[in-house]
């Protein structure tokens, strides 16, 4: 029996030859490749500038720090995420505070947000959650008039497109949000193995991220003046630098991602076209103005069908049918090193309802329609009898 996966990546032999040819090269890290993929990556996205690291999880660990979340500050962001988008908060000893999904887009919601400001608030994570773009618009206006940083986790939304008046903006073009995140994961839209980066149009956040990646190390025309060797550290900074192999892979999977995002598209309405008529399941949104980048293909049992103990069974049964379904994602919140910091169960009921409820089916490029019908036609059979 064949096992289909809930995600992996696609790569064929143009990626495998690109790869190749760096290794042959005089650089396989800190070489061309990484501004290379930087610049193609910015003007993909439309942003001004973009800092590629070693994976989301940096990304987001740096955006943080270069928000300057401190001891104490408190950052607004979804559960209904992985936990990397709470734990940057915390790497810089600053404070998670969880607000409720909207219940259609299962982003974060906007009419949660101001409550939940107070004079300890420093930023916003809204997490683009299953490819679908958060409501930027009101975001931004809220951000702005409170002074706020945003930081957009973009970790499934490369490729995505929302609507602000008659205008479209591509995911990651800056102008909606201080900085946006990616990541590069296998499962992710394109991959360089492991991987992510910061896009941003703020030229000394942009220099403060370059400056972290390595080391918190300046060389510029204040060291050069001491000599070509020269350079200083002037900030505790990591090694969140990704190499010029991956780099080579990145820029390769970004020729394919249009075609990769439109494949995902392909998938998801063949996935809601199966699945419009099953009455005890509810199909992931897409709302007027958004275009979804499909990260994953997430369902739920309907209330009325009594999901406690449900949903574990139909996982279960589909698992041993050989479809690799997952569950996107555990609150945040539930996780036993934040309940010991004090997070108690009930804080965001809309996302702990959506979380007992869900599952994720398969979706990615190279997924052939007969699995897609397959995976459909077992589903329901399970469903009936679960």
């Amino acid at each position: 029996m064949k096992y289909i996966p809930y995600g992996r990546q696609s790569i064929d032999e143009r990626d495998i030859k690109e790869v190749v040819s760096v290794l042959r090269s005089d650089f396989v890290t800190q070489g061309p490749k990484v501004k290379e993929f930087e610049d193609t990556l910015a003007s993909f996205c439309g942003a001004k500038y973009v800092v590629a690291l070693s994976s989301g999880t940096a990304a987001l660990h740096l955006a943080c720090l270069a928000a300057g979340i401190e001891n104490g500050d408190e950052v607004i962001t979804s559960p209904l995420t992985f936990a990397a988008s709470a734990n940057c908060v915390l790497y810089c000893q600053g404070v998670p505070k969880f607000t409720d999904i909207d219940p259609l887009t299962l982003n974060i919601d906007p009419d949660l947000l101001e409550n939940a400001i107070t004079k300890k608030t420093k930023a916003i994570i809204p997490v683009d959650f299953a490819g679908l773009p958060c409501d930027y618009q009101r975001i931004s206006e809220i951000a702005s008039k409170k002074n706020l940083t945003v930081i957009q986790d973009a970790a499934h939304s490369l490729g995505a497109e929302y609507k602000i008046g008659k205008q479209w903006f591509k995911v990651g073009n800056g102008q909606h949000s201080d900085m946006t995140i990616f990541s590069f994961h296998p499962v992710k839209l394109i991959t360089t193995g492991e991987g992510g980066a910061v896009a941003t149009n703020n030229k000394k956040l942009y220099e403060r991220l370059l400056a972290l990646r390595a080391h918190g190390i300046y060389k510029d025309k204040k060291t050069a003046a001491k000599g070509l060797w020269y350079y200083e550290m002037r900030d505790l900074g990591f090694n969140y630098r990704l190499t010029d192999v991956q780099s080579a892979l990145g820029i390769s999977q970004l020729k394919k991602a249009e075609l990769f995002v439109k494949e995902r598209r392909e998938l998801a309405q063949t996935y809601s076209q199966y699945l419009s008529a099953v009455e005890n399941i509810v199909l992931p949104p897409e709302p007027s103005g958004k275009k979804s980048a499909w990260h994953i293909y997430p369902v739920r049992i309907k209330k009325s069908v009594n999901p406690l103990g449900k949903r574990k069974a139909v996982f279960d049964s589909l698992r041993k049918e050989g479809i690799g379904v997952q569950v996107h994602y555990i609150p945040v919140y539930f996780h036993p090193f934040y309940q010991k910091m004090g997070y108690k169960m009930g804080l965001c009921p809309r996302a702990e309802d959506y979380y007992k409820r869900a599952f994720s089916l398969p979706l990615y490029p190279g997924l052939a329609p007969s699995e897609v019908k397959s995976i459909v036609r077992k589903l329901i059979a399970i469903l009936k009898y679960a």
